[in-house]
Order: structure tokens, then C-alpha cells, then sequence
């Protein structure tokens, strides 16, 4: 018994130890609870389904002026009236309260309302039933908010409370542990339970220098006792996932004023943030795409820019090859690169993966297991050491419906796309879409603007620059350059007899034909008509091998080719001009090969002559041209003729463009095409083109003196001119002498010009821009501008060529061109302008796609300064469209 008793009194004494540290827990937890309810800036009070109070903090005290003592656990709801009342703190009398206050605690939602108070305050009541009965209430005096609020509005409740709030909500300890936190905050840190976040601290839950991150933000509110608002902070919640929040922590307080810890609340802003990713991200493609950036580079961006809205997600885009049969490689940041070299050439088909497949049955294809689906039978071994299971890939088509490449969404795990993902597709395909169509453009447009559209061959504006590298290469290696003129004998007839279609088949067929005869590193180019030149590079110093190349380069030209149902058989004449003998430069060499050509048909044709320099006849001739070109000036034999230039939306005329004619006392009027080559050859150009340039600004003025509308007038500038120095002082000039305002003036320049010396032409360009003068660009499309640098150029106005606006109406080559000109102008800020418009159908064209302005026959051909002066002193503006070709009087 004596044992009995010792183990009973020390069983009781375990107990009793246990009990009192129970009770000293719970007590220690009511108290932080009681501190953390004492510390809220709102009035809050919880009552029992049997209207009896259970509990209330100080400020409800404070507001409702009655004493905390007399607000003890247990009072009823009517009690509390009456000790508001005798505070004079009721809204309303005791009756009347209480039937207002058991109507709304007889529903089961949430209310919040304002109370006018018999002292003249207003308290805003937020009423929230708690489950099994009762209610809890927060009471807040909103009188005076603007100036006494000093903390976040959003403050700790109860854990009853805090629970239904979505954001995170938590109070922590000055060591930054955990004391209160809500459910969405446990949650997401991996816990099943929000007790079970008491006593941790973020290293128990985030990597060590995220932890350490928020530690410090804490350990700052704490030493400062200043509130860190709104502030975005990112998370990895436990599934891994990457959050971002606007988070806002604040210094908790006691009775005593004295520090006790902070109270936190985050909002998760992944979405807007994700948001805000995807609209810098798309504005930063657009605007890579709008200034000619590579295009892996573009997609390169966009795969990246994809991959940062969703996880575990990989992007890849492959392009379709010309032959269209065949995809590579176009962007895969995140991709395994050896997978990504693997599939680079994979064939397009009925079963080839996921990609091929999209693009033979021109169509999304969604697989959700690639280990499974019998699309990937062929390729499954190829993907399985990288761990790629699903594979969803849509086709990129143009604005025309052509297949242009493949985009592709890899996962690792087993599933469909779901809807954000499916959004994001969509978007992706329909950038990736206008990024490829935009770089085809500027690689069609660069390569007309270089080659020939017929044959495809160099054109003349690559042939100088070839034939200048192979120069400098003989130079250095002491070899011989043979340049090759060819000039077809009796093409004329095929044409005439045979057709357009025929001769055109027949160049084609030519070209091939020459190309086939001739090294990879020589240079095979039309002309124009059917005029060829061959530079063949590197030659060795040997006339007889020479002759060898040529003689087959003549029968693979005169061997029979069949058209239709005729057999044609083609001779040329051929001249060959060899460095260094016949001429140490590009310009000697051509005219020294085309001088031999000449001689060739004088022999008859279908031979080739060597040049010598007997041939020089012609020289004799430019030789009598410049004196009788120096002459013209002298005797003021040049004169102006003046085509106008019609805005296509109001059908106003807006500018003319200045053009010279020679009036010769015995030949009549002759062409410009026939001098101004001879004036820039030898520099007259200069003295030709300052002429032009005062008498136009003097025109102008005149035109404006007279009162008539105000006009600008367009001189074109030579190569020759824009390099001269004191071309801006040669401008200044025009406009003093003048009285001419710079706006009114516009020079037009081509683009060829330009690219002679980038950075003298941007010079230039600039200074006369300060000026006040306009600059185009003349013959827009022929020449060999960089797309990357004509961003740079400080130039209003695209000058379309005619030769792309004959055909426009029915061409599709030349629509594509000319709708590329107008939408890279327009998007560089540009006006553009077709030159050459003669008919209805050219105008309707150019309207259907924005074209600014035009100029040609369709509106008026060149005409003199009075018929000018006519126009613009007409009072009614005739319209432009629809209108008959008409002829202006001189």
C-alpha cells in the first residue's frame, strides 16, 4: 500500500507538473492572441449564439467609451446597449438596436455597414457569422481616418478570421518565428496544418538566401519601426512553383509602445507580373522585328519569352527550307542542343514526330505521349534519352496561308496543353509568323533590289562591286580579270514573232546556260534586254585559255533550245576586255568590253573580239559631247520641265519634281539619258546640277510670290554632286540667292548613291536636314541599300522605281515588292511615293495598300513652269482617282 500511495502521489505530482505547463502554454497563447487582438487598430468583439459577449479588445473599449472592465465575458447583448447607451454611444435607442442587430445576426453572410453615433462620429461595422453560431464583429471610428490611421489597413484577426483570406496573412516574433499564420500562407509552405507554422522561420521553409533576403527586410521594419508597403518580393512555394507578391509588413506593437514583433500580408501578383513579362516581352519583339533585327535572334526572344509564362515547358521553332520538304533549325533556347542538331533537316510527312506532321497536314498536332503515339514510332529513340514525353506543334503560316515553319511546346511530363497554354500558341505562331514573312521580304526585297528578276542573275548594281573585288585580287596575285560583254544578235524577232513569254524562256534558258560554263567565284550578269556580262575571276595570264572559256561559253549559247514547239538557235556578239591591259578599273574595263561587243557586230555578229584600242571611237564622241555639254551651260541651252506629285488621298498636288532637257541648236531636244552619263563621267554634272538646283528654288519662289499654293519642289542629286564637299553651301546658295524657304525644298538621291559611303551620306544627310531641307530616296528598290541602315538615314520620302509599278496591277512579284516598300517606309516613318503611274488599275493598287502619293502620266507628264503655275491656280482640285489619262499642254 506504502508503494501504492508513492506511485499515486507521483503519478499526481507527473500530472500536476504536466497540467501546470499545459495551463502555462495555453496561458502564453492566450496572451499573444490577447496581445495581437489588443494591437489591432479595430474594434473587435465575439459573441455566442446565446447573444453573450465572449470576448472584446481595447480599442471596442475605446471606441464605444466604456470602461474594459465593464466589458467582461458573458454580457449579454442587451447589457452592452445599455452600457452604450449610458455612454452615449448608441446609434439609436436600445429597442431599436436590438432588433436591427438580431435581424442581421439571424442571416448567414457578411455585412458591413456604418453607424451614426449620438457623439456625432461614424464606426464602420463589419459583421461576420462564425460557423456553429454567434458572430464575430470588427468596429473601426472611420471619422477621422485620413489623419489617425498610421498602419496597413489589413491587420491580424482571429484565426477563425484570417483563414477565409486569400492572400498570405501572418504575425511573426522579434527572431522572426512564426507565431500566427493563415491557412493560404500554410498551405503553400507545405504544411497541412497553420499550427504547424508556428515557432519556424522562412530557412525552415525557402532556400538560404531568399530566407536571408526576408530576414533582413524584417530585422529593418523591426530597427526602424517604419512599415515596408506594397513591396514585390518572389517566392518558390513548395510544389516548386515560382510566385511573385506585393508584400506589406509592419511593426506590431504592445500596450507599452514596445516592439514585440511584425505583422505580414502578401498578395500573389504572379499573373500580373506574368502579364506585365508578356506585354514588354511582345513590344520587344515587335520592335526587333520593326528594326530589322536577325531573325534567330527575334526567335530566339520569343522562345524565351514563351518559356517564361509557363513551367517545364521548352520552346522550339523550326523553319521550313526553300524546297519546302525539309525543316531547320530556327530556335531552341532551353532544348538539349544535341537533340535540337538532330532533328535540324528532319523531313516534312504523313508520320515524322510531332513537327513534320504539323506541317504536311498544315494543322496543330497534339501529342500527349510521345512513347505512345504512333506518330513518333520512327523517331522514339531519337527523343527518349533527353526525357521529353509530350510534344504539341502548330504550323506558322503567312498572311497568305503559306506554310512557313513549325512551333513546338515540349514538356516532360505526360499531358495536353491546357487553356493558357493554348492562348499562348496562338500568339506565339502568329508572331514567330510575322517575323519569318517580315525577313523573307527583306531578303526578296535585298535580292531584287541586286539581282535580276527574270534570270535571277546579279544584276548591274552587284556587278560593280564584283568586278572591283576581282580587280584588287589580280592586283595582289598578279593575275588576269576577263570581263565578257554579250550582247544577243536578232533577239528583237523572237520577241516580235514568238512572243514576250518565248524570249523571256529563252534568257532564262541562257542565263542557266552561262552560269553552268563559268567557275562558282566568277560572276555571270544581265544587264538588262538581253545584255550579259561575265567576270571571270582569277584568269590566268594567257590569252589563248582565255579564248578557250569563251569559245564554250559561244556554243553553249548557240546550242538549240526548244520552246514550245519551235527549235531556236541563239548567236551573240562578244566583247572581252582583260585587266590589266585594257583598264586598271571597273568603269575602263566596261566600256572598254562594251566597245569591243560593238565591234563584234560590225563583224557581223556571232563572233568575239578582244579589245583594242582602235575600238576607242566612241571616246571621240564623249570627247565632242563635253565640249558641246560645257557649252550649254555657257549658252543657257538647258531649260526645266515640271511633273507634279499627287498626295492619293486628297488628290492634291503637293510637290513637282524638277527635271532638265537640253535643247541642242542642231540636234533638237536630246534626251537626258543621252548627256547626263557623259556629265557625271567628267564632272560637268556638278556645274549642270547647280544650275538646276538654283533655277528650281528660283521657280518656286516664284510660284509662291505669284500666291499660288504653296508647293515643294524636288531636284534630284547625282552621285557626283553628293560627294563634292561644299554640296550643303552649294544648297545654302540656292535657297539665299532664292529667298526660298528650306521646307519648300526637297533633294532626292538614290539608294545606290547612298550605300557608296554610308557614313558621308549620313553625314551629309544630317547637315542638310538641319538645314530644313527634306531628303528621299529616288528609285527606291533597284539599288542595294541595307534594310539595317535605312533605319539610319534621316530621309521623309520612298521613291518606289517605276519598273516595279508597270506590272503591279497584275505581277504578283512586283505586289509583293511594292507592299513590302510601302509598310517598311510607313514603319520607318516614311512617306513613300510610286513614280511612273500611268494607269486606273496601278492607282487602285496603290490605294488598297496606303500608298502615300504617286507621280506619273496617270496625273500629268512633265510640263513647264506656266502649265505648273496653271494647276495650282485652278480653283477647284480635280481628283485623282477615277480619272482619264491626260496630257497637260506644255
Amino acid at each position: 500500500m506504502v508503494a501504492l500511495a508513492k506511485l499515486a502521489a507521483g503519478s499526481y505530482e507527473t500530472l500536476e507538473r504536466e497540467l501546470q505547463a499545459t495551463i502555462k502554454d495555453l496561458e502564453a497563447q492566450a496572451l499573444r492572441y490577447e496581445t495581437a487582438i489588443n494591437n489591432i487598430s479595430q474594434g473587435i468583439c465575439f459573441f455566442d449564439t446565446d447573444e453573450r459577449l465572449i470576448l472584446s479588445n481595447r480599442r471596442y473599449a475605446e471606441i464605444y467609451r466604456i470602461a474594459p472592465e465593464q466589458l467582461q465575458a458573458g454580457l449579454t447583448l442587451s447589457e452592452l446597449v445599455e452600457r452604450r447607451l449610458a455612454a452615449g454611444t448608441s446609434s439609436m435607442a436600445a429597442d431599436a438596436y436590438l432588433a436591427l442587430a438580431r435581424s442581421v445576426n439571424s442571416g448567414t453572410t457578411s455585412r458591413i455597414w456604418t453607424a451614426k453615433l449620438a457623439d456625432g462620429r461614424t464606426i464602420k461595422v463589419c459583421h461576420q457569422p462564425m460557423p456553429g453560431g454567434g458572430w464575430v464583429s470588427t468596429h473601426e471610428d472611420i471619422t477621422e481616418l485620413a489623419a489617425s490611421r498610421q498602419i496597413a489597413d489589413e491587420r491580424i484577426s482571429l484565426q477563425t478570421l484570417i483563414d477565409w483570406v486569400p492572400d498570405y496573412l501572418w504575425v511573426k516574433d522579434t527572431e522572426s518565428r512564426f507565431i500566427v499564420a493563415n491557412r493560404a500562407l500554410a498551405h503553400d509552405s507545405g504544411r497541412d496544418k497553420t499550427s504547424d507554422m508556428i515557432g519556424l522561420t522562412d530557412f525552415d521553409l525557402h532556400a538560404p538566401e531568399l530566407a536571408q533576403k526576408f530576414r533582413l527586410v524584417e530585422q529593418n521594419v523591426l530597427s526602424s519601426g517604419r512599415p515596408m508597403i506594397d513591396e514585390e518580393e518572389f517566392v518558390v512555394d513548395a510544389s516548386g512553383a515560382v510566385k511573385w507578391l506585393s508584400s506589406t509588413k509592419v511593426p506590431l506593437r504592445n500596450v507599452k509602445n514596445e516592439l514585440i514583433g511584425l505583422v505580414g500580408i502578401a498578395h500573389d501578383i504572379t499573373a500580373r507580373k506574368q502579364e506585365d513579362v508578356l506585354r514588354d516581352g511582345q513590344a520587344r519583339i515587335l520592335e526587333m522585328i520593326a528594326m530589322s533585327a536577325p531573325l534567330e535572334k527575334v526567335l530566339d526572344h520569343l522562345m524565351r519569352l514563351v518559356e517564361s509564362q509557363l513551367t517545364g515547358i521548352f520552346g522550339s521553332v523550326l523553319l521550313l527550307d526553300k524546297d519546302g520538304t525539309h525543316l531547320r533549325h530556327g530556335a531552341a533556347p532551353s532544348l538539349a542542343k544535341e537533340y535540337t542538331a538532330l532533328i535540324d533537316g528532319i523531313a516534312v510527312g504523313s508520320k515524322v514526330g510531332s513537327c513534320g506532321t504539323a506541317v504536311y497536314r498544315r494543322e496543330p498536332v497534339i501529342v500527349t505521349d510521345i512513347m505512345q503515339d504512333p506518330l513518333w514510332e520512327d523517331y522514339r529513340e531519337l527523343v527518349t534519352p533527353y526525357g521529353y514525353r509530350s510534344c504539341w506543334s502548330t504550323p506558322i503560316l503567312s498572311h497568305q496561308g503559306d506554310v512557313l515553319g513549325v512551333f513546338a511546346m515540349y514538356s516532360m511530363t505526360v499531358r495536353e496543353p491546357v487553356e493558357a497554354e493554348t492562348r499562348l500558341i496562338e500568339f506565339t505562331t502568329r508572331i514567330a509568323g510575322i517575323a519569318i514573312e517580315r525577313k523573307l521580304a527583306e531578303d526578296q526585297i535585298h535580292f531584287l533590289a541586286n539581282h535580276d528578276v527574270l534570270t535571277r542573275l546579279p544584276n548591274r548594281a552587284l556587278l560593280e562591286d564584283r568586278l572591283s573585288q576581282a580587280v584588287l585580287y589580280a592586283q595582289r596575285y598578279d593575275r588576269w580579270v576577263t570581263v565578257v560583254f554579250i550582247d544577243l544578235d536578232n533577239f528583237k524577232l523572237v520577241n516580235d514573232t514568238l512572243g514576250h513569254n518565248a524570249g523571256d524562256e529563252l534568257l532564262k534558258t541562257l542565263a542557266r546556260r552561262m552560269v553552268e560554263c563559268v567557275k562558282a567565284t566568277d560572276t555571270v550578269v544581265r544587264l538588262g534586254g538581253d545584255e550579259f556580262v561575265i567576270v571571270l575571276f582569277d584568269q590566268p595570264t594567257n590569252v589563248d585559255l582565255i579564248s578557250e572559256s569563251l569559245q564554250t561559253i559561244r556554243e553553249a549559247i548557240a546550242a538549240p533550245i526548244h520552246i514550245a514547239e519551235h527549235c531556236l538557235r541563239t548567236t551573240a556578239s562578244i566583247g572581252i576586255a582583260n585587266y590589266p591591259k585594257d583598264g586598271a578599273n571597273p568603269q575602263t574595263l566596261l566600256a572598254n568590253a562594251d566597245a569591243a561587243m560593238y565591234r563584234a557586230k560590225e563583224f557581223g555578229r556571232d563572233n568575239f573580239q578582244f579589245y583594242t584600242p582602235e575600238f576607242n571611237s566612241r571616246a571621240h564622241e564623249k570627247f565632242v559631247l563635253q565640249g558641246e555639254l560645257r557649252n550649254a551651260l555657257v549658252r543657257s541651252e538647258f531649260s526645266l520641265l515640271y511633273q507634279p506629285q499627287v498626295d492619293l488621298r486628297s488628290g492634291r498636288v503637293i510637290a513637282v519634281e524638277a527635271l532638265i532637257r537640253w535643247t541642242h541648236p542642231t540636234q533638237g531636244v536630246v534626251a537626258p539619258m543621252t548627256f547626263i552619263p557623259t556629265a557625271e563621267e567628267t564632272g560637268l554634272i556638278v556645274a549642270i546640277g547647280d544650275w538646276v538646283l538654283h533655277e528650281a528654288c528660283r521657280q518656286n519662289k516664284a510660284w509662291q510670290d505669284a500666291g499660288l499654293p504653296r508647293v515643294t519642289i524636288c531636284v534630284n542629286v547625282s552621285a557626283r554632286q553628293f560627294r563634292e564637299r561644299n554640296l550643303v553651301s552649294r544648297v545654302v546658295n540656292a535657297l539665299r540667292d532664292s529667298g526660298l524657304e528650306a521646307r519648300h525644298l526637297e533633294l532626292e538621291v538614290t539608294e545606290s548613291l547612298i550605300m557608296q559611303d554610308i557614313e558621308l551620306a549620313v553625314a551629309t544627310m544630317n547637315e542638310l536636314q538641319e538645314l530644313g531641307v527634306q531628303i528621299s530616296i529616288d528609285d527606291f528598290g533597284t539599288g542595294y541599300s541595307s534594310l539595317s541602315a535605312l533605319k539610319t538615314f534621316p530621309v521623309a520620302r520612298l521613291k518606289i522605281d517605276k519598273s516595279f509599278i508597270d506590272n503591279v496591277a497584275d505581277d504578283e512579284n512586283d505586289q509583293a515588292v511594292v507592299s513590302a516598300v510601302i509598310s517598311l517606309g510607313q514603319k520607318l516613318n516614311m512617306r513613300v511615293i510610286a513614280e511612273g503611274v500611268e494607269t486606273e488599275d496601278q492607282v487602285a493598287f496603290l490605294l488598297k495598300n496606303n500608298c502615300d502619293e504617286m507621280q506619273g502620266y496617270h496625273y500629268s507628264k512633265p510640263v513647264s513652269a506656266q502649265a505648273i503655275g496653271k494647276l495650282l491656280k485652278a480653283a477647284a482640285w480635280p481628283p485623282v482617282h477615277p480619272r482619264p489619262r491626260q496630257q497637260q499642254p506644255d
